[in-house]
């Protein structure tokens, strides 16, 4: 990859990454709300759960970016963790995040790979 792509995608991970810290800051959706009647306190319920697997699903997100971030800055963006071949184009510029190839990554969806992930997160921590 050429640095002017990865500069490129260092750009829009980051941009990513700027947008979803903003979201997740904003957790006023998943405040416990009493209702005197019963099927408003159902419903607020049930958008506060909807609330929190959208924080879930955006904190995910962000995390992948981040071990994105550094993979960037160690040189290792772009190619798959467990193959170690490069992840094509086009499914970089589809989803910069992505850390396996589509190949591996239809492993990983189907348990067939084992992926570590408490050293990415040690490594994002730091």
């Amino acid at each position: 990859m050429t640095k002017v792509e990865l500069d490129k995608y260092k750009k829009i991970l980051e941009a990513k990454q700027a947008e979803l810290t903003g979201v997740l800051r904003n957790r006023d959706e998943i405040v416990i709300e009493k209702a005197p009647d019963a099927i408003d306190e159902v419903q607020l319920a049930g958008e506060r759960e909807l609330a929190i697997r959208n924080l879930d699903r955006d904190s995910n997100m962000l995390r992948q970016i981040k071990r994105a971030l550094a993979r960037v800055a160690d040189g290792s963006y772009g190619v798959c963790l467990h193959c170690e071949e490069d992840i094509s184009p086009k499914r970089v510029v589809a989803v910069p995040w992505a850390a396996f190839c589509i190949k591996c990554q239809e492993q990983v969806d189907r348990h067939e790979i084992e992926v570590d992930d408490t050293a990415d997160l040690f490594a994002s921590a730091a």
